[in-house]
């Protein structure tokens, strides 16, 4: 009798431990994130300026809420300028959130194509990612 009260206790523990460990992955993950751009470059022009700053403006919906948001801007030659900076503080649990920010050109940047990639991790961990093309060209004379 003893036994069967003993497998019984056992049997009903790693039942009631099989079902606590499951119940998370039971869980639905939340929608992705999604990120519109609306601007890169003033008036969505696409351009920047060496020595000058760089308009981005982007919607992002994560209804996971955001853990972190990385910016990269990369030249599409070799030896160009590049960027990164990943973002959190005040976008930290945020469902809905407006990414803007001026980022500073080096005014020894050299000319030409470069390529942006916003990407948004969510505190589920999914990530997304949306690109742009920039070009740097020299600024416009007054």
């Amino acid at each position: 009798m003893k036994t069967y009260r003993v497998l019984w206790l056992a049997s009903f523990a790693l039942t009631i431990a099989a079902l606590l460990s499951c119940s998370k992955d039971n869980e639905p993950k939340p929608e992705p994130p999604t990120i519109e751009w609306h601007e890169v470059g003033s008036g969505n022009s696409k351009t920047g300026y060496p020595g000058d700053d760089l308009h981005l403006d982007a919607e992002i919906i994560a209804p996971g809420g955001i853990a972190r948001i990385t910016l990269e801007i990369h030249s599409e030659a070799p030896g160009g300028w590049s960027f990164e900076q990943v973002y959190t503080g005040d976008y930290v649990g945020k469902k809905n959130a407006e990414f803007h920010r001026h980022i500073d050109i080096p005014s020894d940047a050299p000319l030409g194509d470069y390529h942006l990639h916003l990407s948004v991790t969510d505190q589920a961990g999914q990530t997304v990612e949306a690109e742009a093309e920039l070009q740097l060209v020299e600024a416009p004379a007054n």
